[in-house]
């Protein structure tokens, strides 16, 4: 369960991320659309982890029965989170200072939220999220090149929502695989 509650908490943090992003220059009607899908993605994994917690309370698995089981919310967890709240709050605050554009504070949270996903990745034991976290930490750096460019309109695109809609992927797959995998423990 701790688990599929990591993988909400990601979707819910990944439509916001889309929600407050996509935006102009992006068409009105092609960025109400970003947010639907969005919002449909959270809604999928919202789902599932009603559907986790159900079965979870009727029975189903317990977490001594699944394999490589870790504490996802562990001490080295929030030294992880720790670290990125002072990268997050410390780097806006630098770009601040640096009298950067506004929109350069996406790029570096996508920058900062990748690397945050490649720092838990053996902490959690989770290779997967090697490949959002990798994903959204070139996203990061793209949009702060970006924001050095004429095109810094498009870094809350770039590094808000294509990284937020690989994190919503991943969300929505790993929330998947979360599911079959704790069908497959039921009927053992």
């Amino acid at each position: 369960m701790q688990r599929m509650t990591g993988i909400l908490i990601g979707a819910v943090f990944g439509t916001i991320f889309v929600i407050v992003n996509a935006h102009s220059p992006l068409n009105a009607t092609i960025g109400t659309l970003l947010r639907g899908i969005a919002v449909l993605g959270l809604g999928s994994v919202i789902g599932m982890w009603v559907l986790a917690v159900r079965r979870a309370k009727t029975g189903g698995v317990r977490p001594a029965r699944i394999p490589g089981a870790v504490n996802m919310f562990s001490p080295r967890y929030l030294l992880v989170v720790a670290a990125e709240v002072v990268l997050l709050f410390g780097g806006i605050a630098l770009l601040r200072a640096l009298d950067r554009p506004e929109e350069t504070n996406v790029a570096w949270v996508a920058f900062v939220v990748g690397i945050h996903f490649v720092a838990l990745a053996p902490v959690w034991r989770q290779r997967g999220i090697l490949v959002p976290g990798v994903v959204l930490t070139l996203f990061g750096v793209a949009g702060l090149v970006l924001a050095a460019t004429s095109a810094v309109e498009w870094v809350p695109f770039a590094s808000g929502v294509l990284s937020a809609a690989v994190l919503l992927a991943g969300c929505v797959t790993f929330a998947w695989r979360g599911m079959a995998s704790q069908a497959e423990l039921r009927t053992q």
